[in-house]
């Protein structure tokens, strides 16, 4: 898997052609849109509200958008928050993790999620925190299996939908490991 932060120049577009290849990921699973009501209509995301979406996170220094590859296709993408809004935490936050549901049960979605908190240790950070909307079971399982531990419960900040509050400890691999 080869992993790239997405880099728009201010004032420039999203590429048309990872633009396609952004909404295609994001309505492939239409599963998790239903769930989260990010979009209006999960059976028809549009590039133009991607697009929308991707600036609105982008606009943020602290966001970084990571688009994982394999066999040069996308098979899914992270979106990620060094400091969190609130000056109490202390952790960065994985605000997004989505894995192509055609390559789903292949390891993409461990290795995306290995890679992001890589990154994350590699930049001193010792732990890192997510969401798990409460009506996504699956999601929280994955998390869970992943290390993850569930230690809140209360609405996410952009759209007061109820979620879990998980927290995984970065520690750095020994060097006999």
């Amino acid at each position: 898997m080869i992993l790239e932060p997405l880099t728009v120049p201010r004032g420039h577009a999203v590429p048309a052609p990872l633009l396609t290849e952004l909404t295609a990921l994001y309505a492939a699973d239409r599963e998790f849109q239903a769930l989260s009501g990010d979009f209006p209509d999960p059976d028809d995301i549009r590039p133009e509200q991607v697009a929308a979406a991707l600036t609105q996170e982008l606009a943020n220094p602290d966001t970084e958008v990571l688009l994982a590859r394999a066999a040069g296709r996308l098979t899914g993408m992270a979106i990620t928050l060094a400091h969190h809004p609130d000056p109490d935490d202390p952790d960065p936050w994985i605000g997004l993790l989505l894995v192509d549901p055609a390559v789903r049960w292949q390891g993409h979605g461990r290795r995306l999620a290995a890679a992001v908190e890589d990154r994350f240790r590699a930049a001193g950070r010792t732990a890192v925190r997510l969401a798990v909307l409460e009506n996504n079971p699956r999601a929280l399982a994955f998390w869970t299996a992943c290390g993850y531990e569930v230690i809140d419960h209360r609405p996410d900040r952009a759209l007061h939908r109820p979620c879990a509050v998980l927290r995984k400890p970065l520690r750095t691999p020994r060097p006999d490991a």
